[in-house]
């Protein structure tokens, strides 16, 4: 009798420090790889900064076609420009002209 009240004293407490911790590191585990994790914390760190760079590509292209744009509206129209997009829209070229066809 006496004995089992001792293992009943060590036992358990053991138990339910255990299972405490097994909670406990089911919390972690997926606190750590779970889907909104901290794994997950840095895929979409990365992902964040990797459209950030393609917004800022796209928003310089942007200005660039902007630029473009506002000399053929203008009341002086570039004559470089409107060369250059008769030759595109033509599909002709001058006899003088070097051509290199790139493959896109």
């Amino acid at each position: 009798m006496v004995v089992r009240k001792r293992a009943r004293r060590v036992v358990i407490p053991l138990v339910l420090y255990g299972i405490s911790a097994g909670v406990v590191g089911y919390f972690v585990h997926h606190a750590h790889t779970g889907p909104r994790g901290l794994e997950a914390k840095q895929r979409y760190k990365i992902q964040a900064y990797q459209i950030g760079q393609e917004l800022e590509a796209l928003k310089s292209e942007r200005s660039d076609w902007e630029r473009r744009i506002a000399l053929l509206r203008s009341d002086q129209i570039d004559r470089d420009l409107l060369e250059e997009r008769a030759r595109v829209t033509l599909g002709r070229v001058h006899r003088n002209d070097l051509v290199i066809i790139m493959a896109q």
